[in-house]
């Protein structure tokens, strides 16, 4: 065997013996479209449904174009690679992808859009290279994603393209700093107007250090929310850009 091939094996062991260590766990809310997600979100990598990871949403989404959705993978503090989030029976299912980098607690509550009942899935990578999958059920009436935009009705609406509302409140040993930014967040499934929404934001410290990476969806809200647990004091900046290239950034003290 060749030292390339000795270098594949020795990096694929480690995968093979922590497969092999999973027992295989029973979906905690069946769906048909799980080995579909599985392969096309996590590339059929190694994962277990794991109840350490909590979706909160409300049982019925009154507003199916407002549902709050809390995401909570505390019990991995200090492990966590990145949280995927996603819901499984949404014409645009991809909501986030989240990477605490430092300081930011695996913690995040955002406001989505739900077409239809359907199951919420939120997937934790940890170092150790397993998905840990927390799940959930939402029921709705519908039709959250093809309705159309409510900040396009209002005068005006594109003067405060990009402003930020926000504050942080201290929370012991944490601070939850809270911001909603003015957007439309078009998903492109509303007739004649195109995709147009923040899809990159960073959470930054007083000293440009990076605290956290989102990529967004167009299945997040229009004026998305944004919540995050923050160790630590100091002012926190939050850039942004959508895919029209617009960038904006807040700070927040």
């Amino acid at each position: 065997m060749n030292w390339r091939a000795s270098g594949l094996l020795a990096c694929w062991l480690p995968l093979a013996a922590l497969a092999a260590d999973i027992e295989p766990s029973k979906d905690p809310v069946p769906s048909v479209m799980w080995a579909f997600y599985h392969k096309q979100m996590l590339g059929d990598a190694p994962f277990v449904f794991d109840e350490r990871v909590k979706l909160l949403v409300p049982p019925f989404a009154e507003d199916a174009r407002q549902v709050p959705l809390e995401i909570d993978a505390r019990a991995f503090k200090g492990e966590v690679v990145k949280i995927l989030v996603w819901a499984e029976l949404n014409p645009l299912p991809k909501i986030v992808d989240f990477q605490p980098v430092d300081r930011v607690l695996p913690w995040l509550s955002i406001r989505i859009r739900i077409e239809q009942a359907t199951p919420l899935r939120a997937a934790v990578l940890t170092r150790d290279g397993l998905w840990h999958v927390g799940s959930t059920l939402i029921d709705a009436a519908g039709g959250g994603c093809t309705a159309p935009s409510v900040v396009r009705t209002q005068p005006g609406w594109e003067d405060h393209i990009g402003e930020v509302l926000g504050g942080r409140f201290p929370r012991g040993e944490f601070s939850r700093v809270r911001m909603q930014v003015a957007h439309p967040m078009d998903n492109g499934m509303v007739s004649g107007i195109p995709e147009f929404f923040i899809n990159h934001a960073e959470l930054r410290d007083q000293n440009d250090q990076v605290l956290a990476r989102l990529e967004l969806f167009p299945a997040v809200s229009e004026n998305p929310n944004l919540t995050f647990d923050i160790e630590g004091t100091g002012q926190t900046r939050l850039m942004l850009r959508d895919n029209s290239g617009n960038q904006f950034d807040a700070a927040i003290p």
